[in-house]
């Protein structure tokens, strides 16, 4: 039996990947977003609470992707970080409750770890699991940890079933930091990170959808989506130091494939996202890794999904910035 799932953010990468999938199945999708697109069908903000209760109406799950993002820190206020992040997201939830829906998926972000990202100079990469504390080092990140608390307190005191999905890289916009711009392509850099910070977008849907199935029976859970890494707690000093050395061993072949490119690893890696948990408890295979892009780099192949492809880049602002893609605080 198919349920009505509100999709928050319709206009967003992810939101317009969420509607683009529910509709070809036998669920009743409905999008929302401040923005009109072939994706959103209620146009609205998730600040207004009128707004908000009207399209939870008969809902039984939500899919909250709407956020105010990283890139619009240095041009959006903090009080609007609170307003959407915070504010919006208890609008949906105390609705949701209203409403009586049987699930509620938050997409958070791996940002939320922060500082915690960063380990000390001399010290191995950091091994990030969900049981590393978050030490936030922006609004946004302050707000989404904040989000994310708002969940497990619904869950807590309200019983409704809440899974907080912290999603790795998927956008296709270009890098913000001008240094790493100016030394590799924006293709390398894709690539490179999907060894330990990206996931594709065709992958992080499937998780949204298996943590709708999921989140009656787990009730709350935070879970890292990002591509599986190859890498092992035994591999994080020399990771740090040495990244070719360890990914040449992993995969003999990618020198080869690179070199045909002009492409190059990254000298150190520092930090590695562990998507474990996900795999085992919601049952999660992503498709998309370094391996796979190797295989489709030699194919001839695209290394995206189609889904990433046919969505494409939206950006963050309606201007562009001379400095880069947006402006970094």
């Amino acid at each position: 039996m198919g349920m009505k799932i509100l999709v928050t953010g319709s206009a967003g990468h992810l939101g317009e990947a969420l509607v683009r999938t529910l509709q070809n199945t036998h669920h009743d999708v409905i999008g929302m977003d401040l923005i009109k697109t072939d994706f959103t069908h209620t146009v609205g903000s998730i600040c207004d609470r009128d707004r908000v209760k009207q399209c939870l109406k008969g809902v039984d799950a939500v899919l909250h992707t709407a956020t105010l993002h990283k890139p619009h820190v240095s041009t959006h206020s903090r009080q609007s970080f609170v307003d959407t992040n915070i504010t919006g997201t208890l609008n949906l939830l105390e609705e949701a409750v209203a409403a009586q829906a049987q699930a509620f998926i938050f997409t958070s972000t791996t940002s939320t770890f922060g500082s915690a990202l960063t380990p000390p100079a001399h010290a191995p990469a950091a091994w990030i699991t969900e049981e590393v504390t978050p030490i936030s080092k922006n609004i946004y990140g302050v707000t989404k940890t904040a989000a994310e608390d708002l969940c497990q307190l619904f869950y807590q005191n309200q019983r409704l079933p809440c899974l907080v999905l912290r999603t790795s890289r998927f956008f296709p916009e270009e890098d913000d930091h001008p240094e790493t711009r100016q030394a590799y392509s924006d293709s390398n850099i894709k690539a490179n990170e999907l060894l330990y910070r990206r996931v594709d977008l065709e992958d992080v849907v499937s998780a949204h959808l298996l943590a709708l199935e999921k989140a009656p029976a787990i009730g709350f859970g935070r879970y890292i989506i990002s591509a599986t890494t190859p890498f092992t707690p035994d591999d994080l000093w020399e990771l740090r130091a040495n990244a070719p050395q360890v990914v040449q061993r992993k995969f003999p072949d990618y020198e080869e494939e690179y070199s045909r490119r002009g492409w190059k690893m990254f000298p150190g890696i520092e930090r590695v996202y562990v998507n474990e948990k996900a795999r085992n408890e919601l049952g999660w295979q992503p498709k998309y890794d370094f391996r796979s892009m190797l295989d489709r780099l030699k194919s001839g192949a695209d290394p995206r999904s189609s889904l990433a492809r046919v969505i494409g880049s939206k950006g963050y602002h309606s201007r562009k910035f001379a400095e880069g893609p947006y402006p970094v605080e």
